[in-house]
């Protein structure tokens, strides 16, 4: 009698649900946040101007908090995505404090904490982008690729 083995779930249909929520939630916050850098909102480009990154600044990170937004639908990137989005987060609090902001400098310490929940959840994706990311730069391909981690697809 032979027995196939079936990949252990590391997360349950239950946290699976609940990180997608977070994640659109992710999404959605990061690609409005995007909007307003990337079209060069007045607002926008006075902030960026008063912190000292000028328009580049706000430009780069338009386009980085509108890839993490893409990204958040893209199963093998989300965990790395989210990774990404507590250190701009960080960043974000950092510069917050910095600039007087205060009370204000909750709004990305929240919204970072909610990043790295889901940075944490998604560790398996990270952790097998990583490894097929390590091997193709080492020019060798496992002997039996690893099974897909739980990512809801």
């Amino acid at each position: 009698m032979t027995s196939t083995t079936t990949p252990r779930r590391t997360t349950s249909r239950a946290a699976n649900a609940g990180l997608w929520t977070l994640q659109v939630l992710l999404a959605a916050v990061y690609a409005f946040s995007a909007y307003g850098k990337l079209t060069a909102d007045a607002q926008n480009v006075a902030g960026f101007e008063a912190m000292g990154l000028g328009m580049p600044g706000m430009y780069l990170i338009g386009a980085l908090e509108l890839a993490g937004a893409i990204a958040m639908f893209i199963p093998i990137l989300t965990g790395l995505a989210a990774l990404c989005f507590v250190a701009l987060m960080i960043g974000a609090v950092t510069i917050t404090l910095a600039m007087g902001g205060g009370v204000l400098a909750l709004i990305p310490a929240v919204v970072g904490i909610v990043a790295a929940v889901v940075a944490w959840g998604r560790r398996d994706s990270t952790r097998a982008l990583v490894s097929a990311s390590a091997a193709e730069v080492a020019g060798t391909t496992p002997a039996r690729r690893p099974a897909r981690p739980d990512c809801g697809a």
